[in-house]
Formats: structure tokens, sequence, C-alpha cells
């Protein structure tokens, strides 16, 4: 009898720890904001005092430059390579010790690119870090060169080619196209408006509507680009 009991005790124990357990971790919103959590990666090393706070890591005081020199230092010696750096810590003005850093990471058999970046909170007090896991995104080349010759069709039925004679036009018009992201999935989304381009040979269809992404399409494939409201302004002429 007083074994039962004993053991009936013991599974309300367990039942109850068992319990908290999975209330903590459907309750826990510690890392719901972050799309890549350092302390699951044993390539990521953390900044010693550096808490999680659902979106980014604080801690008490300013520390950024601390921090910019410790990831310039340890992430090499893991494997990753600077993609891209940007900091403050040369800018000596006084009214600048809140500025900060960002940075972008490569690794071989990483699945993107790891970005870092971190500035001082004055009105808080505290440095704020944040690590974020970006896609790869590539740009290719469809027009190399200045075009010859550049004309917009007047209409959809693409009946008068229009001759473009302003070269700044022309080149802002290549740049864009040029760094325009590759699209994979070659579906897109309707658009209310089209322009069409021709670029020497290379005809250009540019889809768009208000402040929605803008895609591209000619025989080389399709491109995505967000609403730049300077290329609009070029199309919409």
């Amino acid at each position: 009898m007083k074994n039962t009991k004993w053991l009936y005790y013991l599974m309300l124990t367990f039942l109850v720890i068992l319990s908290w357990y999975f209330y903590q971790r459907m309750t826990d919103r510690t890392y719901e904001g972050m799309t890549i959590i350092p302390e699951e990666h044993d390539d990521i090393p953390l900044y010693k005092g550096l808490e999680a706070t659902m979106s980014n890591y604080k801690m008490k005081g300013d520390h950024w430059m601390g921090i910019y020199v410790f990831y310039l230092e340890e992430l090499p010696k893991l494997g990753w390579e600077v993609s891209e750096l940007d900091s403050a810590i040369d800018d000596h003005a006084p009214e600048n010790d809140w500025g900060g850093f960002y940075s972008s990471w490569r690794k071989v058999g990483f699945d993107g690119e790891l970005s870092i970046s971190s500035h001082f909170n004055q009105g808080e007090g505290y440095t704020e870090v944040i690590f974020d896991k970006h896609p790869i995104y590539h740009s290719s080349v469809w027009i190399e060169g200045p075009p010859k010759n550049a004309c917009v069709y007047v209409d959809s039925g693409n009946e008068s080619c229009r001759t473009i004679n302003d070269k700044e036009t022309i080149q802002s018009l290549v740049d864009f196209i040029n760094d325009g992201i590759d699209w994979d999935d070659q579906s897109t989304e309707p658009r209310s408006s089209k322009k069409t381009y021709l670029f020497d040979d290379l005809k250009v269809e540019v889809l768009y509507e208000g402040d929605k992404e803008i895609y591209m399409k000619s025989d080389k494939g399709i491109k995505v680009m967000k609403p730049e409201s300077e290329f609009l302004k070029i199309i919409s002429q």
C-alpha cells in the first residue's frame, strides 16, 4: 500500500514537472523575432554579457566597439569571411559615440549570409545587437556596356518604339535593370502597368504597380526589384 502511494506521488510530481516544462517552451518568446540564434550555432560565438530579448540582444552600458572588435577577430577564426563592413569606429566626434557598426559574413556550407549589427541606445543605456540571416541574392548583367540604340514602346500593342536620346536616362535604366535581383521562381504576380524597352536586340518588359515589387522580363529570364522612386519616375515618363 505504501509503495503504491509513493508511486502515485512520484507520477504526480513527474506530470507537474513535465507540464511546467512544456508550458515554459510554449510561452517562451525569448527568441521569437530572430531569424538566427547564435546559441544554436557552434561557429557563431555570443559576446559575453549579451542577453536575448525577443528580436535582439542587449547589454547594459556602451559596448558596441568591444563587440565590433570581438567579432572582427573571432569570426575569421571560425571560417567566416566578411563581405560587408561599415562602422563609426573611426568617427571621433563626441556626438557620434552612440554610433555602431554593420557587418555581413559568408561561410562555405552556410545557407545564406550572416549579418551582425550593433549600436548604443542612449535613451535606454543599453548596447543592442542584432543577428540576422539573409538569403544571398544574385544580379546577372543583362546589358553589357552602353547600348547603341534604346527605345520605349509607346503602347501595349508595340506598334511604335520611341527613341530615347538622353544618355543619362539610358544609363539609369541600364543600371536599374542590371542591378535587379535574379528571380528563380518563374511565376510573377499581376501588375496593372507595363513598359517595354528595347536595348539594341534585347527587349525588356517592366511590370509595376504602386509600391509593389517590380518585375522585369526578357529572354534572359526574370528579375525583381523594390519600387525605387527614381526608377518609377523614369518609367512613368
